[in-house]
């Protein structure tokens, strides 16, 4: 079962990751907006809309779950909120074209990826207190069309994927140097690591697959093609280690996947173009955006 409200052109929501007494609000990106719908999670209205710099496209929670961080790709700016208040902390400007953003687990490392630039770009962070947090150490080509980053567990390696040139990028963290490139099926977007670092899911938003490759060696290898629906493109994790959903946007489907057996274990209907998702801290309500209507919906995973 789900249900749809109008927010406006919902690019991703996010909540807070822990349980709280009172359930922390949740956050919609309106890139055509240039700004961030907060969402009531118990009444599912627009209680506040937070400015940002042009084409919000993608938000992160940072590892110490401290802040809420806005790419602004247009802008050129970050935009930091607190996930439990929904106040603006700060905005860092001077960042090239952050389309998909990612901080290493150690926190040592923040990574943009240029989408319209064909860079990554490679920072230092030196955290939230500082005067400047970000330094630039190094930008690295990375045609065509940087997409979607992920980063192992030991905070070593940088998988990127290029969804123009179909091919997932790997670069070592400590040197700065690709590692290896690989070509991958169509338009790979969203990637997804396992918990133990063996695998990478890349959902293929121009076919109907998500490809998994083993990045356990020294060479990536191709493990499976799980089919899923057509337009595969965003991961969340189900939270128990064993299970991941990946949004077929095409479909209007989002799959379940099991990682132990690399296979579908269930589909949810989803309307309007699924993309990204939120499981809420109750394990069975998923919140997600429904992009060629411009409304988030909200998913009853336990009744259909």
């Amino acid at each position: 079962m789900f249900r749809s409200w109008a927010v406006g052109l919902a690019l991703m929501a996010a909540c807070g990751a822990q349980a709280q007494p009172a359930r922390p609000p949740v956050f919609v990106l309106n890139s055509l907006g240039a700004d961030i719908a907060v969402v009531d999670p118990a009444t599912f209205t627009v209680v506040k809309r937070i400015p940002t710099g042009k084409e919000p496209h993608h938000l992160y929670l940072s590892p110490d779950e401290k802040s809420l961080i806005v790419a602004n790709a247009l802008g050129d700016s970050l935009t930091f909120i607190d996930p439990r208040t929904a106040e603006v902390q700060r905005v860092v400007r001077g960042v090239s074209d952050p389309y998909h953003l990612r901080f290493s687990p150690d926190m040592k490392w923040f990574i943009t990826a240029a989408n319209r630039l064909d860079h990554v770009n490679l920072y230092r962070w030196f955290g939230s207190g500082a005067s400047e947090p970000l330094q630039l150490v190094k930008r690295i080509a990375a045609p065509k069309t940087p997409s979607h980053l992920n980063i192992d567990t030991r905070s070593t390696t940088l998988y990127v994927s290029l969804q123009d040139s179909d091919e997932l990028l790997a670069i070592d963290l400590a040197t700065q140097a690709i590692k290896w490139k690989t070509p991958v099926g169509k338009m790979p977007a969203d990637i997804y690591l396992t918990p133990d670092d063996k695998f990478l899911l890349v959902g293929l938003t121009g076919d109907k697959f998500v490809e998994v490759w083993d990045v356990s060696g020294a060479n990536p290898k191709l493990a499976r093609r799980i089919p899923t629906g057509p337009g595969a493109h965003s991961f969340r994790a189900w939270g128990d280690k064993r299970h991941v959903l990946v949004s077929n946007r095409a479909g209007n489907t989002i799959s379940k996947i099991d990682l132990a057996t690399l296979t579908v274990v269930d589909n949810f209907p989803a309307p309007a173009g699924p993309d990204d998702m939120e499981l809420l801290t109750d394990g069975k309500t998923l919140l997600v955006t429904s992009r060629w209507a411009g409304k988030l919906t909200e998913i009853d995973t336990t009744t259909r």
